[in-house]
């Protein structure tokens, strides 16, 4: 059962590439934000060995890596050179995040340590104990993205974090039109939805044009028609409802389609993967954000695949290559834009993975994990949060294999993106409610 506010979608192939986005454009806005923001969200669905992302290269550190992760561990050729954080400490990455490693050296990327889904600060003990709240369905793929996007490690909820955020900028205006703040380019997504304001969906590289339609008197005719049944006042809310939902994502459609047609193609050559035409189509969206009256936008996309119970390093192998190049084209879109101040882009997903590997060359479902944030904005080279102790049962262990227990918060890693997007300090309980359990404390990685 869905709410008016839920997400109903009526036949989005319909509308080209642009999926439905539910009850009404909000009223355009006059007045303007002071300058351009967006949040760029790339999601690694399946639950990302972050352990294998990036390692503390100090010689306990690597040694006890090497020790626990056994087969499962990156020998000297599997990894990067090793990189100095500002602080000093040593680190290296996965080989195949090359492009990766180079934007922390040139401190336009940190790493955000130890990330996931808490009520409160949680210690081992008591979560051994059940002292604490603990979040729901831990490790379990479904519970924890919904985790990650809602950031309500608790209960239930039907709306994303990005989309009370946009909220936010709906009710205070900062957009001067009612083109939606929230743009997915692969899919429907939770993280975008709203109590006011809904996510739209675009598909890179596909024509934003209802299909079967041109100049034909005959086609003309069925559009006359279709634009009839949409303005026809049929009495019955669910039918109304669904006709004000065609009716904006044709009007949006055309919107952002008119806005694309006049930019200029990007220089900037983006790899042949999925994740880049993703990025590419942001980049593009960017591009017009002036055109399409946006101050703040937040947009979303995703790599699968990092469900790696066996063969992970083959698997890494094969979509680290596809997500470093992307992100670090994405970076330099950002700069021939001149946006690269103005642009954050920061990685979710479901959870890491337990330190100990499985008889299969894999690794099973765990908790905290290390993600990237990169843009102008950043304070690169850094590593922001703490590293786990890598012990099996130890301090950080949720059990004895690994299961790190975060010692940064979803909320915490979210408001510090929100705060830095526009959204202040009083308002950013309305956002992530259980910030206020972690000492409103943000992590410090955006200037």
């Amino acid at each position: 059962m869905f709410t008016r506010r839920g997400f109903i979608r009526i036949g989005a192939a319909t509308v080209g590439s642009l999926a439905l986005r539910p009850f009404g454009m909000l009223p355009a806005m006059a007045q303007n934000g002071p300058g351009y923001r967006a949040l760029v969200c790339v999601f690694l669905f399946g639950g990302n060995d972050s352990n294998n992302s990036v390692i503390p290269m100090d010689d306990a550190s690597y040694q006890a890596y090497q020790s626990l992760r056994a087969g499962l561990a990156l020998t000297a050729s599997d990894l990067t050179a090793t990189v100095t954080s500002v602080s000093g400490a040593p680190y290296a990455f996965h080989a195949k995040l090359a492009e990766v490693a180079s934007l922390f050296t040139s401190k336009e990327l940190a790493v955000v340590a130890n990330v996931g889904s808490l009520v409160q600060p949680l210690t081992r003990a008591q979560y051994q104990q059940s002292q604490a709240p603990i979040p729901l369905n831990l490790f379990s793929h479904a519970d924890q993205q919904l985790q990650w996007q809602t950031s309500l490690a608790q209960g239930n909820g039907s709306t994303g974090w990005a989309g009370r955020a946009a909220d936010y900028i709906a009710s205070q205006g900062i957009n001067s039109s009612g083109f939606p703040t929230f743009v997915s380019v692969n899919g429907n997504i939770l993280l975008g939805t709203g109590v006011e304001t809904q996510p739209v969906a675009v598909a890179p590289g596909q024509s934003l044009q209802l299909k079967g339609f041109n100049n034909a008197a005959s086609a003309q005719a069925r559009w006359e028609a279709l634009n009839s049944l949409l303005t026809l006042d049929s009495g019955m809310s669910l039918v109304q409802a669904a006709n004000n939902t065609m009716a904006n994502s044709i009007s949006d459609a055309k919107v952002l389609g008119a806005a694309l047609a006049k930019a200029t193609p990007l220089k900037t050559q983006f790899p042949k993967s999925n994740i880049a035409a993703q990025l590419q189509q942001v980049a593009q969206i960017i591009q017009v954000q002036a055109d399409l009256g946006m101050s703040r936008q937040i947009f979303f996309c995703s790599l699968g695949g990092f469900d790696t119970h066996t063969n992970e390093l083959n698997t890494h192998n094969l979509l680290y290559p596809q997500l470093s190049p992307a992100l670090a084209a994405f970076y330099e879109a950002t700069q021939e834009l001149g946006m690269a101040q103005n642009v954050t882009t920061f990685t979710e997903s479901d959870f890491s993975r337990t330190f100990q590997p499985t008889s299969g060359g894999g690794s099973d479902h765990a908790w905290g994990s290390h993600h990237f944030v990169l843009g102008g904005a950043v304070q690169g080279g850094q590593v922001f949060g703490t590293f786990p102790t890598f012990e099996l049962g130890g301090p950080d262990d949720a059990d004895v294999r690994g299961r790190w227990i975060p010692t940064t918060s979803v909320d915490q890693y979210g408001a510090t993106l929100c705060s830095w997007f526009g959204i202040p300090n009083n308002a950013l309980a309305a956002v992530f409610p259980n910030f206020a359990n972690f000492g409103s404390q943000q992590l410090g990685f955006l200037g």
